[in-house]
């Protein structure tokens, strides 16, 4: 079970329960055991970085990467095997600590048959670790894309807010839950209530029970309210077990 934050940033108001030494992803990494890594979505990282990364957190740390807009929102997962092998040789250096590829998919970008199986296909091919999808349009809630996701080993993001009905809940490969929870009622900025974070507890640490990879990312950092969500998240976690 894998509780992070979008980023390693640490706020002052949520300071107390790191140390003191170390830098930012050193000091992150002594007390959460996952991030997601956002900023390989807008721009490259060079191996090195990664490794230098890697070799800052402990050996059961894991990072999250999402993969480039390049990919997903230019060329729109078409004609993509270039721009896959490079980003699939960058995230190398991160060796064993590397988790889940996210794939975000713009909110325009529909369903096609072809394309999706293409590109999950070409994907697939040459990564063999996790790897989960976050759709924004209706087209991908179906039957028939949970049925390709399924067969890909891909596993669909469970997003807080849903942006579209039933986006809340994990489909697809169902060996991985990914739990992406970017704030409400207002998107990126606000906390979320005990209230939330005890319901959404107990879900991860029923799936954790059934033997499946959990994650639970939050990527409401706008107002520095992520890091303290995944501290109580971790702390009522431990509780449920």
């Amino acid at each position: 079970m894998r509780t992070g934050t979008a980023a390693w940033s640490i706020p002052k108001e949520h300071a107390a329960p790191f140390p003191v030494a170390g830098s930012h992803l050193e000091r992150y990494g002594a007390v959460l055991n996952a991030v997601e890594i956002n900023s390989s979505f807008y721009r490259p990282h060079r191996t090195a970085t990664y490794e230098r990364w890697a070799a800052s957190v402990p050996e059961d740390f894991r990072f999250a990467v999402k993969v480039p807009k390049a990919i997903t929102h230019e060329r729109r997962l078409k004609d993509v095997g270039d721009l896959l092998d490079r980003f699939l040789s960058e995230v190398s250096g991160l060796g064993s600590k590397l988790g889940p590829l996210l794939v975000q998919l713009p909110p325009s970008l529909t369903f096609q048959p072809d394309v999706a199986d293409g590109f999950l296909s070409e994907l697939r091919n040459r990564a063999h670790g996790g790897i989960v999808c976050e759709p924004r349009h209706p087209s991908w809630f179906t039957p028939e894309v949970e049925a390709l996701l399924d067969g890909f080993r891909i596993a669909r993001v469970a997003a807080d807010p849903a942006p579209v009905q039933g986006a809340d809940e994990p489909g697809g490969w169902r060996g991985l839950s990914y739990y992406r929870l970017h704030g409400s009622p207002r998107i990126y900025y606000s906390a979320y209530s005990l209230e939330y974070l005890t319901a959404i507890a107990g879900v991860l640490a029923r799936d954790a029970a059934a033997d499946i990879e959990t994650w639970c990312i939050f990527d409401n950092t706008a107002a520095f309210a992520a890091t303290g969500d995944a501290l109580a998240t971790r702390n009522l976690v431990q509780g449920c077990c």
